[in-house]
């Protein structure tokens, strides 16, 4: 059965930093990109960032990009998500998600993931 746990949220003051954990089990880690998504009160889910099965491509949308980062440590069967200037609107449930060898035009889609967590909260609020 496959996995995804997701860790690290929490409430944190504009400014501060949070780092965030998703441990996958159940499959070959190597062999699945791994995206997170996230999704505010009242919103639809968005795509944050993905990164590909060698970890050697990222993407990021463009709200987060240069605040956040992506990254993953096959050996251990988890992905990272570095989160820095954190802002208020960034509070949301933040999930992960993998697939097998996306197509890049479908990074982003997250109708295109076939496994999920069951997300971890983040707030940033003063």
């Amino acid at each position: 059965q496959v996995q995804l746990e997701e860790s690290g949220g929490g409430s944190v003051q504009p400014g501060g930093s949070l780092r965030l954990s998703c441990e996958a089990s159940g499959l070959t880690f190597s062999q699945y990109d791994t995206a997170w998504f996230r999704q505010a009160p009242g919103k639809e889910r968005e795509f944050v960032a993905v990164i590909k099965k060698f970890g050697r491509n990222t993407y990021y949308t463009d709200s987060v990009k240069g605040r956040f980062t992506i990254s993953r440590d096959n050996a251990k069967n988890t992905v990272f998500l570095q989160m820095n200037s954190l802002k208020p609107e960034d509070t949301g449930v933040y999930y992960c998600a993998c697939d097998r060898s996306l197509i890049m035009s479908t990074l982003r889609q997250a109708t295109q993931y076939d496994h999920w967590g069951q997300g971890t909260q983040v707030t940033v609020s003063s």
